[in-house]
């Protein structure tokens, strides 16, 4: 009994893994590569930039419409709003996932919270930081303009920037996302780029509004497309993970090509430039092959990247119809 007592309290050793789910504050210390610049770089996710960018441009083209001068500085400061936000909202995305344990099997480039490279409150710092400097270059919009009401309308776009992952009850894991995203990305990016440069809001400015709306959406879709696997394990509610793959394809479809729409309508009205707006299929029809393609979901980061950058041609091709 003593030998039999002596070896079973022998236990072969158990392998040392690495928590993959949770919050990264509550895991076990690992050994890891130290974080460098290009770390936060990717975290800031440039790839999603031009989603920024085109919207300002797209504003910029409709305000000329009303008044052909170009107020260069409010631009800029539109555009510093717009990238600012966009950063924080990453970061923000990438803390609140993190600490849900969402991102934690996702298919894309790993996250600075769910990796635990980085402590969970210095990547909210971050998101904070960029919040508080696009809120900067928004105030100053407002003294330079005296829109004293548009305060309110940063105000709204932060919040709904912080809970769209963040909160007890994020709306983009209810599947919502695209509606905020069409709103936000779309409608106030452009509308209000347009406004605080000509004080009037032009049908040119609806238009580019839905274009660079549906663009954003489409971006969104390919991301969600990507991750529904691993959405679905962790009961994320993307849009794409209540209506399926075969849907999402479709409206990812619908999304890319009706903006081209809108250029043909301008081009067959008063902007005959806007044929050219055209070219950017070159990149949304690849993009929209590949969404419909695809075999590992990584190769939907390239859809993703080409649909994202195609919105910045479109909007300057756009741009040019609408001032040329």
């Amino acid at each position: 009994m003593a030998g039999t007592s002596k070896k079973s309290s022998k236990r072969a050793p158990r392998k040392q893994r690495r928590r993959t789910t949770g919050n990264p504050a509550r895991r076990p210390a690992v050994e890891l590569a130290p974080v460098a610049v290009g770390d936060w770089i990717g975290a800031a996710r440039l790839r999603t930039l031009p989603l920024a960018v085109a919207p300002v441009i797209l504003g910029t083209g409709a305000a000329q419409v009303v008044d052909r001068n170009l107020h260069w500085v409010i631009a800029l400061a539109c555009l510093a709003v717009a990238v600012l936000l966009q950063i924080g909202v990453n970061f923000a995305n990438d803390y609140s996932d993190g600490i849900r344990g969402t991102d934690a099997n996702r298919v894309g480039p790993a996250r600075l919270t769910a990796s635990g490279r980085v402590p969970s409150r210095h990547v909210l710092i971050a998101a904070l930081i960029f919040f508080a400097l696009a809120a900067a270059a928004g105030l100053a919009i407002v003294i330079r303009t005296q829109q004293w009401w548009m305060l309110a309308v940063g105000a709204l776009s932060i919040v709904a920037a912080w809970f769209y992952t963040g909160g007890k009850r994020p709306y983009g894991y209810n599947a919502l996302g695209e509606v905020f995203v069409f709103v936000f990305f779309g409608l106030v990016a452009v509308l209000g780029t347009t406004w605080v440069q000509a004080f009037a809001l032009p049908p040119e400015a609806w238009l580019a509004a839905v274009a660079a709306g549906l663009f954003a959406c489409a971006v969104l879709l390919a991301n969600n497309l990507r991750d529904i696997d691993q959405d679905r394990e962790v009961g994320k509610r993307t849009l794409t993970v209540v209506i399926g793959r075969r849907a999402t394809q479709v409206l990812f479809t619908i999304f890319a090509l009706v903006p081209f729409g809108v250029a043909v309508f301008l081009a067959l009205t008063l902007y005959t430039i806007a044929w050219l707006a055209l070219l950017a299929l070159l990149a949304v029809l690849p993009a929209v092959l590949i969404v419909w393609t695809y075999r590992d979901p990584r190769e939907l980061v390239i859809a993703l990247s080409l649909t994202s950058l195609s919105s910045v041609g479109y909007a300057v091709l756009i741009y040019w119809a609408l001032v040329g």
